[in-house]
């Protein structure tokens, strides 16, 4: 069995050695370069999800992701996630086909219904109208996924009358994936349209969702799909020592989640409870590569998935840190995955 193993970022707003605040623009150059050593540090996958607030300020990820083609030659670099639901899915097929030729082949796109919904009143949409904004834009986009002319039609945007959508790709779709937090109508509805299906798991144990890749499959099976992979998508940050990266971590977790927890529901974490998560039945990857490695190969037999992708980086952190997580994610915890998971 085949595995792959990338790096996602929101572009979290760095922090300086003193704790004074990067500015935005030098958060995204940090990106750029953070996204050119990934591939030089052996990632596979090196993903920048959408967003619109002044701590992650990353709304245009695609445009990031061109700069970062430009500058290398491997990586496959894609969306985690685009909210496709504010969004229009002819636009960002345009994007992602153009980023596709920028990077000859190399782009992916991770779709969602936004489970941040601060660009819904960016670009004025209805809270109201989530779900069907979501389930007629990722019926379209599977459309254009196929290539060729598109005959579409539904309430959320103008019709489409056998349109030619440009630019073409050179070697077919490229990889799709719907993002599903703990929704089996998410997982159904992968299945159904084609996509691979991503698990986002922030919180609780991460084997809880085992029944998510078996439902998919099922699914898969009962619409006359062939088998389509499973990646798992999770927080986490890696340095030399647990107790190194615990200590990176924790305050900037805490703090984000606080802030978050009002909009989003969260319940706001306690070092109990940061203890629990960081533990081996937890959701969050932090600690050092040992300890990391461990975690994703259990979790990745446990899923039945062939991908891992740890969202790393959290409002505060200094570039620094986090090109450090990259080089030991990358040079030592995934070559650790492979071993046990050869052994295993």
């Amino acid at each position: 069995m085949t595995y792959t193993f990338g790096l996602d970022t929101f572009g979290d707003r760095n922090g300086g050695a003193d704790g004074t605040p990067a500015s935005h623009a030098q958060t995204i150059r940090n990106v750029v370069e953070e996204g050119v050593f990934a591939e030089q540090a052996g990632v596979h996958f090196f993903g920048i999800g959408e967003h619109h607030t002044e701590y992650f300020p990353m709304p245009a990820g695609d445009v990031v992701l061109a700069a970062i083609a430009a500058r290398t030659e491997k990586i496959r670099l894609g969306s985690a996630v685009t909210v496709l639901s504010s969004d229009d899915p002819v636009r960002v097929f345009q994007r992602y086909s153009t980023l596709n030729a920028i990077s000859s082949g190399r782009a992916e796109v991770i779709l969602g219904r936004g489970s941040s919904i601060e660009s819904f009143p960016v670009f004025g949409y209805d809270q109201a109208d989530y779900e069907e904004l979501f389930d007629e834009k990722a019926t379209l986009f599977a459309e254009l996924l196929k290539g060729g002319p598109v005959t579409w039609d539904g309430k959320t945007r103008p019709a489409l009358l056998n349109r030619d959508v440009v630019p073409h790709t050179e070697s077919g779709p490229f990889p799709a994936w719907i993002g599903v937090g703990g929704n089996p109508q998410s997982v159904i509805r992968a299945a159904r349209l084609g996509y691979g299906l991503a698990l986002a798991i922030i919180g609780g144990p991460p084997a809880r969702f085992a029944a998510y890749s078996q439902l998919f499959q099922r699914a898969l099976e009962k619409f006359g799909r062939p088998p389509l992979p499973v990646l798992v998508h999770s927080p986490g940050h890696v340095a030399a020592t647990d107790e190194q990266a615990k200590a990176e971590f924790w305050p900037r977790w805490r703090d984000i989640v606080t802030l978050m927890a009002p909009e989003r529901g969260f319940a706001i974490p306690t070092e109990e409870s940061f203890d629990t998560e960081t533990g081996p039945h937890g959701a969050l990857y932090v600690g050092s590569p040992e300890t990391v490695a461990r975690k994703i190969a259990t979790n990745l037999r446990a899923l039945a998935a062939t991908r891992f992708d740890l969202k790393y980086g959290l409002p505060g952190l200094t570039h620094g840190q986090l090109m450090t997580n990259i080089e030991l994610y990358g040079q030592q915890v995934i070559p650790r995955v492979r071993e046990l998971l050869s052994s295993s």
